[in-house]
């Protein structure tokens, strides 16, 4: 991978992944522009952090599993066009049930401009290395609402105690919690005002990664 990009598969062995954006299970209904393979790529810095997570994630009994990280500006874009479309209800009920299209850029759900299209945010949650089961989190990634916020009320203990051991291991590790959003975490050492505007998708040769277009940068002010 070129341009200080790696496949996080290849660069954090042993981690699961799930790529919500290159499947039809997001909040859009389907596979996101710039998704073109189910991988999750990142910085070497945000590897080498994730790294860390991992190691203290299974002294503790825990693996993690990665829903995205780098995200192309073009799929950022989708993501407002799609919120500016006339409603479909196809994915309302599951992603935002209490909320209309539009008032998720109003609240900041959407945004066009994210943390993640340098490379420095990352979207995941645990799962027990015992039995491989998800570690209840009392919703679901991309479900935006209240519910989704660190400390909200009604959450079952058992997703308090699950939310707490995540931000436990992610802020150990360097990372910064979003506070609307108990799956996303960013380097805050690493916050830059460039974003990046490359396809997710390549191959491996031995080793070595070849990415099938290289990223160029796009400058503009990054979210928190």
């Amino acid at each position: 991978m070129k341009d200080g990009f790696v496949f996080l598969d290849e660069a954090v062995p042993g981690i699961r992944w799930d790529a919500k954006y290159a499947t039809w299970d997001n909040f859009t209904g389907k596979p996101v522009d710039g998704y073109l393979a189910n991988r999750v790529v990142g910085s070497p810095a945000l590897a080498k952090s994730l790294r860390k997570a991992q190691a203290l994630a299974a002294k503790m009994g825990y693996g993690l599993l990665l829903w995205d990280a780098y995200r192309p500006q073009r799929a950022v874009n989708a993501f407002l066009r799609w919120a500016e479309a006339p409603e479909t209800g196809l994915t309302k009920a599951k992603f935002y049930p209490r909320m209309t299209r539009g008032e998720l850029i109003q609240k900041g759900y959407i945004a066009p401009k994210s943390s993640h299209s340098s490379g420095r945010a990352v979207d995941l949650t645990l799962f027990r290395l015992d039995s491989g089961l998800l570690v209840p989190m009392g919703g679901h990634f991309d479900y935006m609402d209240t519910r989704s916020h660190h400390g909200a009320a009604g959450v079952p203990p058992e997703a308090v105690s699950g939310r707490e051991t995540l931000r436990f291991i992610m802020e150990k590790s360097g990372f910064q919690a979003l506070p609307n959003e108990w799956w996303h975490y960013s380097l805050p050492s690493l916050r830059s005002d460039v974003r990046y505007d490359f396809p997710i998708g390549g191959v491996s040769v031995g080793t070595q990664t070849v990415n099938t277009v290289s990223p160029s940068p796009l400058s503009a002010e990054m979210d928190p």
